[in-house]
């Protein structure tokens, strides 16, 4: 059976010390998107947008510095406290997405002590679509860099990801991409169709079980990262998961009990 055969360069081009790659056009591109949607909103609940820019800023640094913090204590522990300074190195790669999570969670909460237009929970719930936009894009910058692969694999849709193996492969990180878009097209839709954004934490929560879920899922036809992940029943992505499903279960029944954000 002939495979697709995926050589693609990770750099679009290169010019002297400065090179562009397909990975930060990507996730630049996240973040674009990111405001414009957020913007939508804003203006559709008449919310200042002033304050925006200043929060787009505090989920850049969230993401990036919560990936590779993540990345540094999950899977490179000892490595990295070795050689701290290549802490800092976040071009050589090394950003695990559990990581820029929780610094998302984080920047919100060191954003909302400055600003106070709503609560953490109503702010989360309308940056949760396009933050799920966002990490489809990241993931096909994955895969324009050739990293997080899937086990082999003889299904007719499997990758040879030639700057890596001659092997085909599961496209995982395709699949995260694909279910992290359609959960973004639902709720985007669900934002402006239904009433489901005045029931605080109902789409964060949707969010958190359904993405993390996949992930946990679609972390079994994923090679492993680091060695020692192959001694474990469930890998750390898998583990990581766990409380995060578990809270977005929480969030969708309590919602329920919840007042709407309009009589509130």
């Amino acid at each position: 059976m002939r495979h697709f055969i995926w050589n693609v360069d990770p750099a679009i081009f290169i010019l002297g010390p400065i090179e562009i790659r397909w990975y930060g056009l990507f996730f630049a591109l996240g973040f674009f998107f990111g405001f414009q949607i957020m913007a939508q909103f804003y203006r559709r609940e008449q919310r200042d947008l002033e304050n925006l820019s200043e929060l787009c800023l505090y989920l850049m640094l969230g993401t990036i510095i919560g990936a590779r913090l993540g990345h540094v204590l999950l899977y490179q522990p000892d490595y990295c406290l070795s050689h701290p300074w290549e802490i800092l190195m976040i071009w050589q790669g090394g950003l695990a997405s559990h990581g820029g999570f929780a610094g998302v969670l984080i920047s919100l909460y060191l954003y909302l002590k400055k600003h106070r237009d709503m609560s953490f929970i109503e702010l989360a719930d309308r940056l949760a679509i396009p933050c799920l936009l966002a990490a489809a894009l990241i993931r096909v910058g994955n895969f324009f860099n050739s990293e997080i692969l899937g086990v082999p694999s003889n299904l007719p849709w499997a990758v040879v990801f030639a700057r890596v193996d001659n092997i085909p492969r599961h496209p995982a990180m395709l699949y995260e991409a694909a279910m992290y878009f359609v959960v973004f097209c639902v709720l985007y839709v669900a934002y402006w169709k239904t009433s489901i954004i005045q029931f605080p934490g109902r789409v964060f929560g949707t969010t958190l079980a359904t993405c993390f879920l996949a992930r946990f899922m679609i972390e079994f036809v994923k090679e492993n990262q680091v060695p020692f992940e192959n001694r474990m029943p469930l890998n750390m992505g898998q583990l990581m998961s766990i409380p995060f499903i578990l809270t977005g279960v929480y969030l969708i029944y309590a919602s329920r009990r919840m007042p709407r954000a309009a009589e509130r």
